[in-house]
């Protein structure tokens, strides 16, 4: 009985291991055919995933994250004080800018404290001559000069556009601009000029104009050049709906500020109540309103107030400001 069930276990051993080693070709070749099945089904996701991305949807949504970064990108550098000096066309480092402002600062704070100011509303002072003064004169003097940029610049295009039909190359136009154009605008053209003149490529050059000039009207101006220099095209018909775009874009501005005159006049009204009352009160009792100069509470509620008039004063300015 032993020789039989030993010979019974020895044939069960012998076929499980052939079975074993014939089987492993088998799943082997399982093995590969699963990993082809797999390798098709992520090819076939990968071709789908391609083909959505290849609509005219996806293709446009992806167009638009990227300008809008490339505009994010763009308005952040424009937003250094760097770019506003020459923005501003002052010919001040950003050195000499913030020493200027340190001192303006510390002048400040000194003739408050010496005056008999609390030192807090003292370092108040010096922190608004320091930080507030100089960056407002800058910004309102950059925003005054792009708007006679803008308010010019039609005009610069339409003689841009008269001389391309008359013949001209667009480099002797730009030389035209920049002799006979009102400043800013010609010293900007001849900025441009100059860069040409120096290997500088047009789009090269229009992009060194925006960073000094940051306006919506360049911007379009540059677009149209560029996608006239790619496409090829009648580069005075283009300018030409390019100056009817730019004009009618100013009268629907000007429209807008008609329209919101009122709103703007009831902010300014709203807006210097307070200050006009205060200073009538102190000329009219002077002792009854030299407690909030000299007391302690009250030059705490005269910082109180003057943050809270900021505030209403920034909100209004927020809700009266129209973009277009």
């Amino acid at each position: 009985m032993l020789p039989i069930l030993a010979a019974f276990l020895a044939f069960i051993t012998i076929g499980g291991v052939g079975w074993v080693l014939v089987s492993g070709e088998d799943t082997s070749a399982q093995a590969v055919k699963r990993a082809k099945s797999i390798g098709a089904a992520r090819a076939e996701s990968a071709s789908k995933r391609a083909a959505v991305v290849n609509t005219p949807e996806a293709r446009r949504k992806q167009i638009m994250l990227q300008l809008q970064e490339v505009d994010r990108r763009d308005r952040k550098a424009r937003m250094t004080m760097s770019a506003k000096l020459k923005q501003a066309d002052l010919s001040i480092s950003l050195r000499t800018f913030i020493i200027i402002s340190v001192v303006l600062g510390l002048v400040g704070a000194l003739v408050a404290f010496v005056l008999g100011l609390n030192p807090l509303l003292s370092l108040g002072i010096g922190v608004v001559m320091g930080l507030g003064l100089p960056r407002w004169i800058v910004g309102m003097k950059g925003k005054k000069r792009m708007k006679k940029f803008s308010l010019a610049f039609a005009d610069a295009v339409d003689i841009l556009v008269r001389g391309i039909k008359t013949g001209l190359p667009v480099h002797d136009c730009f030389k035209i601009i920049a002799r006979e154009s009102p400043q800013p605008l010609a010293a900007e053209f001849q900025l441009l000029v100059e860069g040409l003149g120096v290997g500088l490529t047009l789009s090269e050059a229009l992009d060194k104009m925006f960073e000094r000039m940051p306006v919506p009207e360049l911007k379009f101006f540059a677009i149209v050049i560029a996608i006239q220099q790619k496409s090829g095209g009648n580069l005075a018909e283009a300018l030409g709906n390019l100056t009817t775009v730019l004009r009618s874009r100013r009268m629907m501005g000007e429209k807008i500020k008609a329209m919101s005159s009122e709103a703007i006049a009831s902010a300014g009204i709203i807006g210097s109540l307070p200050p006009v009352v205060m200073i009538l009160v102190l000329l009219s009792s002077p002792a009854y309103m030299m407690l909030l100069f000299t007391d302690m509470r009250g030059q705490v509620m005269l910082l109180g107030a003057g943050i809270w008039m900021s505030c209403g004063i920034f909100m209004m300015k927020r809700m009266i400001s129209f973009k277009f």
